[in-house]
């Protein structure tokens, strides 16, 4: 059962792919990253924000516990994989083949779990038979992950300044000049910062 009680995700960066990457926490940290993913009811929360998923479709989700172990883990290797190609990216670099073809395998099996509906005189994809499924997150985040990166919004990608942070948005501010996941969390911590140093200095 979902706990509306739990501190809600940051849903900041503008696409819910980043906003997935994001859920592992301070993952540049040396003292280690901070996972917010840790267990398949932290999942439909995560879903159920994002609206990807009801409320209701997500109470519904009753599978077994191995089987929802098993889709939260493949949820996090789709969440790594999309990192490191999305984090090559940001810094100019060669995405790892090893993650372009676990990306490609993921898109392709989530494409081929859609079906194409009649809705009066229009054809629309569908996830009817998807949503009612323990997969639908992965099946669901797969196919919103494969959107973003073949999408020219992909050029809008940022990750966040500040170094213990380094969370991933799209930049769509009028001059592209942003440089923090949330103004007031990050931009005010390093603004408070270089208050500091200069106060240092002046001493």
């Amino acid at each position: 059962m979902l706990n509306e009680a739990v501190k809600p995700f940051e849903m900041i960066a503008g696409d819910v792919s980043l906003d997935l990457v994001n859920t592992l926490d301070f993952r540049f940290r040396e003292s280690g990253a901070e996972e917010l993913l840790g267990s398949y009811d932290d999942l439909l929360r995560f879903m159920t924000q994002s609206g990807l998923l009801s409320g209701a479709e997500a109470q519904g989700l009753d599978g077994v516990d191995a089987e929802r172990g098993q889709v939260l883990e493949q949820v996090k290797e789709l969440r790594e994989a999309l990192a490191g190609v999305l984090y090559a990216g940001v810094g100019g670099e060669e995405a790892v083949a090893a993650h372009v073809s676990l990306l490609e395998g993921y898109f392709k099996q989530a494409s081929c779990r859609r079906r194409l509906m009649a809705r009066g005189s229009r054809l629309v994809w569908s996830w009817e038979e998807v949503r009612g499924t323990v997969a639908a997150p992965l099946w669901l985040l797969a196919q919103a992950a494969a959107d973003l990166m073949v999408s020219e919004r992909i050029g809008q990608l940022r990750t966040c300044s500040a170094d213990a942070c380094r969370w991933l948005f799209l930049d769509t501010s009028k001059n592209h000049s942003r440089r923090w996941c949330d103004m007031k969390v990050c931009g005010n911590r390093m603004k408070a910062r270089r208050f500091q140093a200069r106060q240092m200095t002046a001493k």
